[in-house]
């Protein structure tokens, strides 16, 4: 599967940022233009890793990793159907319902579920999966519109208020979880995110205030 572009350069004299544009784009080239093995490969991983999840058990999947077993056995489904499993990890079960790896977090919906906003189990690797998403944006929108990477940005970032579900996991907007990461907070250097106001504005929880 073709290697993710890494930005760890600091501001120097020999920040190409050209170049860096050239491997982002050819990487998005690169993960569409062979989609459909890119998404065989990705659900042969997630289901090997999740082989011995209660969910999957359940449902007789057996260890299977191919897709055509997958469409077969497991059914197209809803929130609602797996709301139960949902609200087990949110009441403090850390058996390995859904994913083998620890939930870290819930993200919340904008919309709700029965008046309730709905709740995203999520681990902590996937951050580096969105903080990746979020970097494939403007090398994409340079190429129509100069000079993003020039001067300071001025961006209305702010959190939003977050809650803890009673087994003591937080539950939060998907970005606000991003900003308060490690992954926004330690960013390496991007001329596309030199913003005019520091972090300490975007992370005040009063965003009047902010």
């Amino acid at each position: 599967m073709p290697e993710a572009p890494k930005n760890t350069l600091k501001p120097t004299t020999d920040y190409n940022l050209e170049l860096k544009n050239t491997k982002t784009l050819q990487f998005i080239e690169d993960v569409t233009s062979n989609a459909d093995e890119v998404q065989k490969k990705v659900l042969e991983e997630i289901l090997s890793r999740n082989a011995h999840v209660e969910y999957l058990q359940t449902r007789g999947l057996n260890g299977h990793t191919d897709r055509e077993t997958f469409k077969k056995i497991m059914p197209v489904i809803s929130y609602e159907d797996i709301q139960p499993h949902i609200d087990r990890i949110a009441n403090g079960d850390t058996s390995p319902i859904l994913s083998s790896n620890p939930i870290s977090e819930f993200l919340t919906s904008s919309g709700t579920s029965g008046g309730e906003r709905k709740l995203m189990p999520t681990i902590e690797e996937e951050l580096g999966r969105r903080s990746l998403l979020y970097s494939l944006l403007m090398p994409v929108m340079s190429q129509f519109v100069p000079g993003l990477d020039e001067g300071k940005g001025m961006y209305f970032l702010f959190i939003k208020s977050e809650a803890k579900t009673p087994g003591g996991l937080v539950a939060r907007p998907v970005l606000t979880s991003y900003y308060k990461s490690t992954h926004f907070k330690n960013r390496p250097y991007d001329p596309y995110t030199n913003y005019t106001s520091p972090n300490e504005t975007i992370l005040c929880p009063d965003s009047y205030q902010s």
